[in-house]
């Protein structure tokens, strides 16, 4: 059976494509803290995108919502699922990435999703309240609150002497 793809929907698609796919799968790492399944999201993203193309007017809201609820949905799964736990923290490393990244990703892996979520889109998506709140679909005072439920979680975990890989 041969798939018939359809005809490109002009150089928009493709702009917005080459504009915010870097700034997408940067946010979905920082969402699920895996290279591979951010990359995963992020095409399937854009592949929704794609189709709904003439529809959508703010694509790049549209694709951080269907990011954090991608990237729900996969802790939703993952949650039915037994977690391998990490026995090092040598998997997060990769090379040009400094240790306070690292420290980073694993104090964020450590945040419930929800306030993970909001700290990634609220300062390292750099999203105001409002932009924050609309894919979740709450209020601006829940954005609010989950921040200030994760900042000083986040603050604790950064502040804790991280262990030396065994």
């Amino acid at each position: 059976m041969r798939v018939v793809l359809p005809v490109v929907k002009g150089r928009d698609f493709d702009e917005f494509v080459v504009g915010s796919s870097t700034r997408l799968l940067r946010a979905a790492y920082l969402l699920t803290g895996d290279p591979h399944t951010a990359e995963d999201l992020v095409q399937d993203v854009l592949s929704r995108i794609y189709v709904g193309w003439a529809r959508i007017d703010d694509p790049y809201a549209y694709a951080r919502r269907a990011l954090v609820h991608s990237a729900t949905n996969r802790w939703r799964r993952a949650s039915r699922r037994p977690e391998v736990a990490l026995e090092s923290r040598h998997d997060l490393a990769t090379p040009g990435v400094d240790a306070d990244r690292i420290d980073l990703l694993a104090a964020l892996r450590q945040l419930p999703s929800g306030q993970r979520a909001v700290i990634v889109l609220r300062f390292l998506d750099d999203a105001s309240i409002d932009d924050t709140a609309r894919p979740f679909g709450c209020s601006a005072g829940t954005v609010k609150s989950q921040t200030a439920r994760a900042l000083p979680r986040l603050r604790a975990l950064l502040a804790e002497p991280s262990e030396s890989p065994s």
